[in-house]
C-alpha cells in the first residue's frame, strides 16, 4: 500500500485510535486480512467470522510486525476502531486509489472472469506496472484488499468483481470507480440466487452504468445480452468477439493438435496472429476481451498479440494442464464450475484427445436453482455429443443427473459411471488409466474435486498407474 499514517487512516475510515502511542506512525507494508500474511509495516484487518474471530490474533500480528489492527473494538494492542470493518477497508481502498492516479479496468461476466482478468495482466504489465486481483479474490473484502496492493509505481489496476445479487457490483465499483469496465458473458452461475438470466444482466450491467464519459465500456459483441448494456453507459463503446461488427475480433480461429487456441487478432490499429499456450476454444473470447482493453490503452495489435500468445495461466486449478512421466495427462480445472464453463472444458478435453481416451471427472454444479437437473442432465449429453471416452460423476443427487443425462443419450452413455465421493473416483482411475490417457476434473468449489486431480498427479510420480 502507499505509505499513509494511523492518523491518516483513523480519520479516512472515521474510527478512534486506541494503544497508539505515536499516530504518526505509517504502515509502509501490506493491508492483510490472514494473521498469517502479516509482517513489518502492515496493518491487520480484524473480521470476526462464523467460525474465527481475527480479534483474537491482534497480539500476535503486532508481535509479527504490523503497526496496527483495524478492528471493532479495542484489542490490547495499537488498533483503528471502527464501527464496520468492512466499510472501514472499502473507504480506505477507495482513498488510496483517488491518491493514487491509476488506470483502473474492472471486469465482471458470468465465466471467464479470472482467466480473462489473468490474460488482461498479463498483457498490460508489459506496457507498465500493473496489480491485479490475486485468485478469485473479487467480493467486497476481496477486491478493496486487492486495491489496497497497489504502490505509487502501479499505472493499472485490474479488478475482478463479482455478484450474488443486485446492487453488488453497483457496490464494487463505487469503492473503486474504474473509468475501463469489461463485460464479458451473461449466463446461468448463480442463476438460482438471481432467479433467471435478465436478472443476472441487470446485475453485471451495473459495472457500465457508472463509467465516466470519458471511459470505455468493452462489451461482448457475441451475447445480445451483454451488447444491450450499450444503452445503459455515458461512455464510449468497444465491442469484441467473432461478430463482423466487432471492433475487436478473431478470424480463422482453430484448434492446434493440442487443444489450443490460434486466430487471427483484428483491432482498428491492425491485426496479427495469436496461438495461445492455454487449451480450449473458449479462451479466445477471453483473449479478444483482453486485446480491446489493451487497444483502448494504446497497445499496437502486434504488442497484444506477442502478449496473449505468451500468456499463461496465472490462477490455480484452472485448465491447469500437467502430464505426468507415463503419459497421462490431468486438466485439472476444478476451482469452479457453472453450465458455460462446464461446456467448454468438456469441448477442450474432446480437442486435447486428438486420437487418444479422454476422460470427464465431473461434479455438481452450485447455485442453479431450479435449472439444477436439466443444466446437469444437458452437461451429461452434451460428453456423449462430444465422444469423451467416460465420464465419471462424482457426488449425490447432481452427480447422479450427469450420469443419467449421458446414459439417456445413446448407447455410448453405458460408458459412463456414478461414483459416491472424490476417493472412489480416484481409486477407479488408478485402477484403468493407462498411459496417454487425457483426465479432466472440474466441479464447483465446494465438491473438492481439486484432491482427485492432486491424487492421480501424485500417483504417476510414483510409477503406480495402471498399463494396459
Amino acid at each position: 500500500m502507499i505509505a499513509l499514517s494511523l492518523a491518516e487512516i483513523a480519520e479516512v475510515v472515521g474510527g478512534q485510535t486506541y494503544d497508539i502511542p505515536d499516530p504518526s506512525v505509517q504502515v509502509t507494508g501490506p493491508v492483510v486480512r490472514d494473521s498469517r500474511e502479516a509482517g513489518p509495516g502492515s496493518l491487520f484487518v480484524a473480521f470476526a467470522g462464523e467460525r474465527v474471530d481475527g480479534h483474537d490474533f491482534a497480539a500476535a500480528v503486532v508481535e509479527s510486525g504490523a503497526v496496527a489492527v483495524l478492528a471493532a473494538r479495542p484489542v490490547g494492542v495499537p488498533a483503528i476502531v471502527v464501527d464496520d470493518v468492512q466499510a472501514a477497508l472499502g473507504a480506505l481502498a477507495r482513498h488510496v486509489v483517488t491518491r493514487l492516479g491509476a488506470t483502473l479496468v474492472a471486469l465482471t461476466g458470468s465465466a471467464g472472469k479470472t482467466s480473462t482478468k489473468d490474460l488482461i495482466a498479463q498483457v498490460l504489465q508489459r506496457k507498465a506496472p500493473t496489480v491485479w486481483t490475486p485468485g478469485s479474490l473479487n467480493n467486497e473484502i476481496g477486491l478493496p484488499l486487492t486495491a489496497l496492493s497497489a504502490t505509487e509505481e502501479t499505472q493499472f489496476l485490474v479488478l475482478e468483481m463479482g455478484a450474488r445479487g443486485i446492487g453488488h457490483i453497483r457496490y464494487l465499483a463505487d469503492l473503486t470507480p474504474p473509468r475501463i469496465g469489461l463485460v464479458l458473458n451473461v449466463g446461468t452461475a448463480h442463476i438460482g440466487e438471481f432467479g433467471g438470466r435478465e436478472q443476472i444482466a441487470q446485475a453485471k450491467g451495473e459495472l457500465v452504468e457508472g463509467l465516466p464519459e470519458d471511459g470505455a465500456a468493452i462489451l461482448n459483441a457475441d451475447d445480445p445480452l451483454v451488447r444491450a448494456m450499450a444503452s445503459r453507459t455515458k461512455a464510449k463503446v468497444l465491442l469484441f468477439g467473432e461478430s463482423g461488427e466487432a471492433d475487436v475480433r478473431a478470424e480463422n480461429v482453430r484448434l492446434t493438435d493440442s487443444g489450443q487456441p490460434s486466430f487471427m487478432l483484428h483491432t482498428p490499429s491492425g491485426c496479427s496472429e495469436v496461438t495461445m499456450r492455454l487449451y480450449g476454444e473458449h479462451h479466445v473470447s477471453n483473449a479478444l476481451a483482453a486485446a480491446a482493453v489493451a487497444h483502448e490503452l494504446g497497445m499496437s495489435a502486434e504488442e497484444i498479440a506477442t502478449a496473449l500468445s505468451e500468456a499463461g495461466s496465472l490462477s490455480r486449478w484452472r485448465m491447469e494442464v500437467t502430464e505426468r512421466p507415463d503419459g497421462v495427462t490431468i486438466v485439472n480445472d476444478a476451482y469452479n464450475a457453472n453450465p458455460e464453463s462446464m461446456r467448454a472444458a468438456l469441448r477442450a478435453l474432446a480437442a486435447m484427445g486428438n486420437g487418444r481416451r479422454t476422460w470427464a471427472v465431473l461434479g455438481k454444479m452450485a447455485e442453479l436453482g431450479d435449472e439444477a437437473l436439466a443444466e446437469h442432465d444437458a452437461v451429461g449429453r452434451l460428453a456423449v455429443r462430444l465422444n469423451v471416452g467416460k465420464l465419471v460423476a462424482v457426488g449425490g443427487r447432481e452427480a447422479s443427473w450427469l450420469q443419467l443425462g449421458a446414459y439417456n443419450e445413446g448407447s455410448w452413455g453405458e460408458e459412463s459411471v456414478h461414483v459416491s465421493d472424490a476417493q472412489a473416483a480416484v481409486d477407479l482411475l488408478r485402477s484403468e488409466l493407462r498411459p496417454g490417457d487425457v483426465v479432466l476434473v472440474k466441479a464447483s468449489r465446494s465438491v473438492g474435486l481439486e484432491s482427485v486431480a492432486q491424487a492421480l498427479l501424485e500417483t504417476g510420480a510414483e510409477g503406480e498407474v495402471a498399463a494396459r
